[in-house]
């Protein structure tokens, strides 16, 4: 059987830490940030942890199972 290969537009958008959470960051940083509010801006910028039911998931699409 061959090896099975990684998505790439995963690889560049999740991590997967050394206790086993994946890790990503939010979309929407880009443009028209003069329309949001600071608060939300700064809610969008820091890293986020992927919830559970979707991590077996991206743990294929990464070739981690």
């Amino acid at each position: 059987m061959p090896k099975m290969k990684t998505k790439k537009a995963a690889k560049k958008r999740f991590r997967v830490t050394p206790g086993g959470k994946i890790v990503y960051v939010h979309s929407g940083l880009r443009h028209n940030l003069e329309n949001m509010s600071s608060k939300r801006k700064r809610q969008i910028a820091r890293p986020h942890t992927l919830s559970p039911h979707a991590r077996d998931t991206v743990l294929r699409l990464l070739g981690k199972r």
